[in-house]
């Protein structure tokens, strides 16, 4: 996906999350994410927005902890992540392509500018589906594209980190196939962090075989890693809703 792709989808989904958690209201539980509620969710999210566009904005070449989010509430708290929402898309429109910045996935987009683009529309939607989850709606869905990004950024970024608790004692497979776009993954575990793959040369344990956009979903944690979607060894499919937390 381009740049500006990902920035038209980070805008769309902030505004629905916030439209969203307005309508769950600031008290609703996240069941998604336990111990937290709507002013939790905005409170992080519009933190993480912040942080990251002081990165873009600024150039900043080194990592900086998340801005303290203030203790706002109500009609205050909503306007304040609004705000937040609409200077990162701003930023991140208006900063020019090669500007230069820390950024921390292993395989990172070809910029930094397209680093954040992308890492912030994932992040923003994952946090709309936690609002949905508070409001007891479906999850709206996904485009397959953007959902097949979404899942190769987590297998092959977020859990190639040494931090990834995704790991077996002996060497196991998974397989992670996108029915609707062809997208292939191998996921090799083993005690050191993942190592994940295009394609399907080796055997595998497990094998998740699913739309891009359930996948997206499941993964992050936000649906079970269960039913006729996932065949093999089931222990490997508890295993990774146990220990991928991000």
């Amino acid at each position: 996906m381009e740049i500006n792709e990902f920035v038209k989808t980070l805008e769309r989904e902030g505004g629905l999350l916030a439209d969203i958690a307005e309508q769950a209201g600031p008290d609703a539980l996240v069941p998604t994410c336990p111990q937290w509620r709507i002013t939790d969710l905005l409170r992080h999210t519009g933190s993480v927005h912040r942080w990251a566009a002081s990165y873009v904005a600024e150039g900043r070449l080194d990592p900086a902890p998340f801005p303290d989010a203030p203790e706002l509430t109500g009609a205050e708290l909503f306007a304040w992540f609004r705000e937040g929402h609409a200077d990162l898309v701003r930023t991140l429109q208006e900063a020019p392509a090669e500007v230069q910045c820390w950024t921390f996935l292993p395989t990172a987009p070809p910029s930094p500018l397209a680093f954040w683009a992308r890492r912030q529309a994932h992040e923003t939607t994952v946090h709309r589906m936690d609002a949905e989850a508070a409001l007891g709606v479906e999850y709206a869905p996904l485009d397959p594209g953007f959902a097949e990004d979404g899942v190769d950024e987590l297998l092959t970024g977020f859990h190639a980190r040494p931090r990834s608790r995704v790991r077996t004692p002996e060497p196991r497979v998974l397989r992670v196939r996108a029915a609707d776009t062809g997208a292939v993954w191998t996921v090799h575990l083993s005690p050191e962090p993942a190592r994940t793959v295009w394609g399907d040369a080796d055997p595998a344990d497990c094998t998740l075989t699913a739309e891009a956009g359930w996948l997206y979903t499941a993964l992050w944690n936000r649906l079970p890693l269960a039913g006729p979607a996932v065949t093999g060894d089931l222990a490997l499919a508890r295993l990774w809703s146990e220990t991928a937390g991000i």
